[in-house]
């Protein structure tokens, strides 16, 4: 870790410390919120660079798949190159790629540029995280690490929506041109207010190149996999069972090198430290609920209810909005409150928020997806802050990049997964329900008889006069019902699953040992130096009855063997210090 950047004292906070906690905090917002802002805008963007069907999605993967490899990669290289180096030439570099992305022409060009605006922009969510629990002294870290929950859980719910508002009125470009005006203002205040500090080139000798090449190639297939594996049906293509071997392989063969190297790239022993093991569990299954739902719910609405960009954008504010309100407030209900019950109160409500849409049907829409989604706002809003905390106790200043890193990664990498198994699990109930509803709307059943009869007077009395072409439009209506009502069907069984991933991460939670407040640290801090105070003093109280005791019984010689022995000292009586 850099010198620099070692525990600061518990005293109060320079302005421009808090210069740097905002710039690499906004720096993190913008990393997520790039993740997700495509997303409302995929058809327009496909339009654009004249591309589509299976082949849109890699706008999206190719993002993921540069900012997966480079989050473990992060601290290493921040020592190499120091820290503010390494941010600022990389938050320069998001926003150049920001605007190629937005200039590109076709699809070759744009995962080129989405993977290194990837690369880019991982790099500033694991630094902003490190800068939060270096910079800052204890008592102050869970306002930073509350301003971290914004760009956790407040950008993936926002994006679709500032993306489908950019998409509507000035373009698809601008859902990636959209990152340099705060991307500028990142720039100014980290340019201001990171201590200066040396390079560390040396360590590019001793650098763990055999673990990253192999994470590389592990990382990337592994995301390919997971976004392409639906679109060709899993294991019943050849690509995806080749891929899936090569990040088996690559992964297995990373860890286990990681274990045995002298100077891992990844420290995956802090997994044996109990509340950052659990802890990194349960954000990982928090990130594949934040992920799986910021993708189920616009595709419900594009699919269901037939929304366009604006409309969808317009329905996932109040699952951001709200936020912005109650995160402010949680380091204060932190230090009166057991970080666990916070992070298990806000997983329930995150669950309750997924489980209401069990009753999802033809007009479930805006309105009754407004009181959902502000519910889903709290949960998330209460989670993030104290998860992040309590993860972290036990963990060294010299150990937060590392820690930082993996934390984020497991994220990441949750949202990953989620997304796909979101994806993959809905396909499946679909198919399930379709298959369990056709069999029961026979043409020998009265009611489908009566209905397909209604239905071929409609279309006799709309354009269709032919009686035969009639009862066949009919039919293709009746079979569009039955798709429709399997697809909400599926929704909501999707729904269910997230909730319950949800539910197991409040199992995780349970694991955690109890992680002090700033306020209860600080009170054990004053404990532990009135208690060492108390023993001084007792301890000079107790030489100096012996030193007065050698002077009357055996003069100076008793003294001087006395302190010769080092069993007192002539030290001045200590000060209490309180911080």
């Amino acid at each position: 870790m850099n010198p620099a950047l070692e525990q600061p004292p518990e005293s109060g906070v320079p302005l421009k410390t808090w210069i740097a906690v905002l710039g690499a905090t906004l720096g993190a917002f913008l990393a997520v919120l790039n993740i997700q802002i495509t997303n409302a805008s995929l058809p327009y963007i496909e339009g654009g660079i004249g591309t589509g069907g299976v082949y849109g999605t890699w706008i999206s993967t190719a993002y993921l798949i540069g900012e997966i490899i480079v989050i473990p990669l992060t601290d290493f290289l921040s020592r190499v190159f120091s820290l503010r180096r390494y941010l600022l030439a990389n938050t320069a570099l998001f926003l150049l790629f920001s605007v190629f992305c937005g200039h590109a022409h076709s699809l070759g060009e744009m995962i080129v540029f989405r993977v290194l605006q990837g690369f880019a922009g991982g790099v500033m969510i694991p630094l902003a995280f490190t800068i939060i629990m270096t910079m800052l002294p204890r008592s102050k870290q869970t306002i930073g690490l509350a301003g971290f929950a914004i760009t956790a859980t407040f950008a993936p719910a926002i994006g679709p929506t500032i993306g489908g508002y950019l998409t509507d009125y000035y373009g698809w470009p601008y859902v990636f041109y959209v990152n340099l005006a705060p991307g500028f203002g990142m720039l100014a205040a980290l340019w201001y207010a990171l201590p200066k500090t040396t390079t560390q080139i040396g360590l590019l000798r001793r650098g763990d190149w055999l673990g990253i090449a192999l994470m590389a190639v592990g990382l990337a297939t592994f995301q390919t996999v997971l976004d392409d594996g639906n679109v060709y049906n899993w294991l019943d293509s050849p690509f995806i069972v080749k891929l899936s071997l090569v990040s088996a392989l690559a992964l297995v063969a990373f860890v286990i090198v990681e274990f045995v190297a002298s100077e891992p790239l990844v420290n995956f022993r802090l997994f044996g430290r109990r509340n950052f093991g659990f802890g990194t569990l349960a954000n990982f299954l928090l990130g594949f609920a934040l992920y799986g739902s910021a993708y189920l719910l616009p595709e419900y609405l594009a699919v269901s209810q037939g929304f366009d960009a604006e409309q969808i954008g317009e329905v996932m504010a109040w699952t951001g909005l709200p936020q912005l309100l109650v995160i402010p407030f949680v380091p204060l209900l932190m230090k009166r409150v057991d970080a666990r019950l916070l992070v298990g109160i806000g997983l329930i409500v995150f669950a309750t928020s997924c489980f209401i849409n069990l009753w999802l049907d033809q007009d479930f829409a805006a309105p009754q997806l407004f009181w959902p989604n502000v519910i889903r706002a709290l949960g998330q809003a209460i989670v993030m802050t104290p998860i992040s905390a309590i993860a972290m106790v036990g963990i060294a200043p010299a150990e937060a990049g590392a820690a930082s890193g993996l934390f984020n990664m497991m994220r990441n990498l949750g949202g990953a997964i989620g997304t796909a198994a979101v994806e993959t699990f809905f396909t499946k109930r679909e198919q399930f329900h379709s298959a369990i509803i056709t069999p029961k709307v026979s043409l020998l059943e009265p009611a489908t008889r009566h209905r397909l009869a209604d239905l071929q007077q409609y279309f006799m009395a709309h354009g269709f006069p032919d009686p035969a072409a009639a009862w066949h439009r009919a039919i293709i209506a009746v079979g569009e019902t039955i798709r429709a009502q399997a697809t909400i069907m599926g929704f909501a069984d999707t729904f269910a699953l997230i909730g319950g991933v949800l539910l197991v991460a409040v199992l995780a939670v349970a694991m955690l040992r109890k992680g002090m407040s700033s306020f209860a640290a600080h009170l054990g801090h004053l404990a532990k130096a009135v208690r060492t105070h108390v023993r001084q003093v007792d301890a000079r109280r107790q030489c100096a009855k012996r030193m007065v005791g050698a002077n009357v019984g055996g003069g100076l010689l008793a003294t001087n063997v006395l302190l010769a022995r080092g069993e007192c000292k002539h030290e001045p009586a200590p000060a209490l210090r309180v911080v």
